[in-house]
């Protein structure tokens, strides 16, 4: 499977904390596709002083969408984040890592409606600072592990490719 990550923080060292996160999902989840340039953004959905840094990562991983989730609450734990966003009520955060998009390994689009987890997510296109980092690293054609081919349809372009480099605070 082919997973799209969005990775974000406003507390403490973002660039440590973005790293630390990336690093940490490269060792547990699998291997790094691409990484967006960071992305920087005042809170939403909330007050505070603390801008957040936001990156968008690529990553083929043998897990299923339910066991990604696990593991990216898992990592966020690890983390010192302790505790979620419920029903619209957001805080500052150590680290927040949310699945965006997922394609299964014949390049289809992993779709999922349950109480704690939706693909695509659902306020993605509504949020510049996913959408931004993800049109940075999205191709519109996928090569997947099977050699075939995926496109999404929800107006997602512009294969420019980063790496880590380059994630620090500005």
């Amino acid at each position: 499977m082919i997973a799209y990550l969005g990775i974000g923080t406003n507390l403490g060292d973002r660039s440590v904390n973005i790293l630390t996160a990336i690093i940490t999902l490269r060792d547990k989840v699998g291997e790094m596709l691409r990484c967006s340039a960071p992305y920087h953004s005042t809170p939403v959905g909330f007050a505070s002083d603390n801008d957040f840094v936001n990156v968008v990562a690529s990553f083929r991983t043998p897990l299923t969408p339910r066991e990604l989730l696990v593991a990216t609450q898992n990592i966020e734990r690890l983390m010192g984040r302790t505790e979620k966003s419920v029903n619209g009520q957001y805080h500052d955060r150590i680290i927040d890592i949310d699945l965006l998009l997922c394609f299964a390994d014949n390049g289809e689009p992993l779709t999922c409606s349950t109480p704690d987890l939706t693909l695509p997510h659902p306020r993605m296109q509504e949020r510049d600072f996913v959408m931004m980092p993800l049109r940075e690293i999205y191709k519109d054609t996928l090569t997947t592990q099977s050699g075939q081919t995926a496109t999404f349809q929800q107006g997602i372009s512009n294969p420019c490719a980063r790496d880590t480099q380059g994630i620090e605070d500005k």
